[in-house]
């Protein structure tokens, strides 16, 4: 077992609560809502699917918002399982720390992105 002295931080693994865990399951629930909401949205309608179709499932506000909700869960259950990942396998504290900024950077282009498409129809 390592004892810290001193000011000098000890890194260590990722966080291995059952918040972590929760957030992970919670997270999961969500998406599975919303893909269960698009796949009756989809089955609904009659005929080929058109853009016009697509657009008219997400023109409505309950949609839009339960896509806003699902895109938010999926970054942040992304974030979680990349978190942990990084924490476990990446051993150079400096190399962990870009790949995390990275990592967020990257989710809230895609988020928003994501965002700008959906109000937009």
């Amino acid at each position: 077992m390592q004892v810290n002295y001193g000011s000098k931080r000890l890194t260590t693994g990722a966080r291995y609560g059952l918040r972590d865990w929760m957030m992970q399951r919670l997270t999961a629930v969500v998406m599975l809502v919303f893909i269960a909401a698009l796949l009756v949205q989809v089955l609904l309608i009659s005929g080929p699917i058109t853009y016009d179709a697509w657009a008219g499932i997400f023109a409505k506000q309950w949609m839009k918002f339960l896509t806003y909700i699902s895109v938010v869960a999926m970054c942040w259950h992304t974030f979680a399982g990349m978190r942990d990942i990084y924490m476990d396998y990446i051993k150079p504290v400096s190399l962990r720390l870009a790949l995390h900024v990275f990592t967020i950077c990257w989710l809230i282009g895609c988020a928003g992105w994501a965002f700008q498409v959906l109000w937009r129809l």
